[in-house]
């Protein structure tokens, strides 16, 4: 049910959801309840089951608001290049060098959230920041970079 919706906005999610899922859910709901009861209470089943309930707030969500999704795929899919990297990164020289590695590759995923390209990025961060201020190296990062271009820009053009 979620495949057809994907990318929809928020209100049409909820919407299909609320009408395909939710009759789901309370299925779900009542079968989870109904199994509980007729059940040993120690039995792996029923652990599996009274977690489950603990977590129904949370498992229900994508029932109360749109903008959630029912999977993580789009977070497993933005860490896969990091986790077939990670053999190549085994030797980066040193701890050192494994950090430095690190913090170059959070920069640039972030960048990426943030809409940017992040070789751009990198080579606008890397050419202006030896003259900025220490104090106010947090202008750099990713989603307050548009402030820190316009600024440098019009000290440049002046």
């Amino acid at each position: 049910m979620e495949a057809p919706i994907r990318g929809e906005p928020a209100e049409t999610r909820l919407r299909v959801r609320t009408q395909h899922s939710a009759p789901l859910f309370a299925q779900l709901r009542k079968w989870l309840d109904t199994t509980l009861s007729r059940v040993s209470g120690r039995s792996e089943m029923a652990k599996a089951i009274r977690y489950a309930l603990a977590r129904w707030d949370a498992l229900t969500l994508v029932l109360r608001d749109g903008r959630v999704c029912i999977d993580n795929n789009a977070a497993e899919r933005s860490m896969r290049p990091m986790t077939l990297g990670r053999k190549n990164w085994l030797f980066a020289g040193s701890d050192a060098g494994g950090e430095r590695a690190a913090a170059i590759y959070t920069l640039s995923e972030t960048a990426k959230l943030n809409g940017l390209d992040p070789e751009d990025y990198l080579r606008t961060v890397l050419e202006r920041i030896a003259d900025h201020p220490v104090k106010r190296v947090h202008e750099f990062l990713p989603w307050n970079l548009d402030g820190i271009r316009h600024r440098l820009d019009q000290r440049n053009a002046a």
